[in-house]
């Protein structure tokens, strides 16, 4: 698998992530390792997770994996914090007590004493951004963390952070935001504050939470995430008229290329500006595969520009100046 430096950063990643949310859930311990190693001896690196998924179970299975089944050299370890654990004074948020205690609890159940990408999971409106940043400089000092990120910020929230970083040279290196060809609201700012300040885009559900695989084009499967009790509102905000324009389009140029609509819609995301490795999770290890086969896949130009029109994202003042 081909390799990418993350943001402007030293750190080099496979250009597809393996996500774990379902880890210690819909997804038990012997599907976990199968995934694992699938992915892993694919090329594939860059690994992610979070203390929140499972409760912490995610972390858990993961670390019992490294070392054991992959070694953990092998591995780019990818976590992160912010979310509320438990309602303990230091049960989540960005407070610097919080965000020590958090990473000392995913070092623990990873069973490693560092990670290589720790991620702000959410912006914190209680709290000062200068107290969040400093606790993650102290982390990156303390060698507990290699290198840095947010996931799920605003485009001035993601400037504002990185300005910040890099003026105490420590900089933040990525962002994890929903990215797909049904979610490109991305474009208007929060990638071209990424391209300026140099952190790498980690697209999560690349997919369109799995719309855009055609699954739900005439029906919802019995064992997908949108007929679970649990994810069927996370799928349902991507079932509209003009999704089906858009899952029907990468169903036409699919069957052109004699590959999959999961390939054509994870090949897209993967090559615009500013991304480095979408996140993919997966229910079972066929499914994972069925994502690694995107590996072989550029799409053509004439495919590219027909995908791009079809999702084209409305721009208004003043970013539209830009277009």
């Amino acid at each position: 698998m081909e390799q990418r430096h993350l943001g402007r950063s030293g750190l080099r990643v496979s250009r597809l992530g393996l996500g774990t949310l379902t880890w210690g859930g819909d997804t038990d311990a012997d599907e976990a390792a199968a995934q694992l190693a699938a992915f892993t001896e694919a090329g594939g690196t860059l690994v992610d997770t979070a203390d929140i998924y499972a409760d912490g179970e995610a972390e858990r299975l993961l670390g019992a994996l490294l070392g054991d089944l992959v070694p953990r050299e092998r591995v780019v370890l990818a976590t992160k914090a912010v979310a509320r654990r438990h309602d303990g004074p230091f049960g989540g948020g960005a407070s610097r007590g919080a965000l020590l205690t958090a990473l000392e609890g995913s070092l623990r159940r990873l069973r490693t004493d560092h990670v290589d990408l720790w991620q702000l999971h959410a912006w914190d409106e209680a709290v000062p951004l200068e107290e969040t940043l400093a606790a993650v400089d102290s982390a990156v000092r303390a060698g507990k963390v290699r290198y840095a990120g947010v996931s799920n910020y605003t485009g001035w929230q993601t400037a504002t952070a990185a300005a910040r970083q890099a003026s105490v040279g420590l900089p933040l290196v990525s962002t994890q935001v929903e990215y797909s060809l049904l979610e490109r609201g991305v474009e208007r700012e929060v990638v071209p504050a990424c391209v300026h300040h140099g952190l790498g885009v980690l697209p999560w559900a690349p997919l369109g939470r799995g719309v855009l695989t055609g699954k739900y084009r005439t029906n919802t499967p019995a064992d997908s995430r949108g007929a679970s009790p649990v994810f069927a509102r996370y799928v349902e905000r991507h079932r509209t008229d003009r999704a089906a324009r858009i899952v029907q389009a990468v169903a036409t140029a699919a069957d052109g290329l004699g590959t999959s609509p999961l390939a054509v819609a994870l090949a897209w995301v993967r090559d615009r500006p500013g991304v480095v490795a979408p996140v993919v999770g997966a229910r079972d290890t066929a499914q994972l595969k069925g994502s690694l086969v995107a590996e072989e896949l550029t799409l053509p130009a004439a495919i590219r520009s027909a995908l791009d029109d079809v999702s084209a994202v409305e721009f208004g003042y003043p970013e539209r100046r830009l277009h």
